[in-house]
């Protein structure tokens, strides 16, 4: 894989991690920072002509839930 595909990928996983979190922030300031909540998350990444689709979930907490 030359340099620049990972330089790229890198620079894209770096805009889902930046913009993801700030939907996330964003969310929970119009739900009022409930606390003690948790939440289920799911992001799913697919890449148009390569037969990918990848699917990450996980849980999004309050350090208390």
């Amino acid at each position: 894989m030359s340099g620049d595909y990972n330089m790229s990928m890198r620079k894209f996983l770096k805009q889902v991690g930046v913009t993801g979190q700030q939907a996330i922030e964003e969310g929970l300031r119009k739900a009022g920072s409930p606390e003690g909540g948790a939440f289920r998350a799911r992001v799913v990444l697919t890449i148009e002509g390569l037969d990918v689709s990848y699917e990450v979930t996980g849980l999004i907490k309050d350090g208390d839930a």
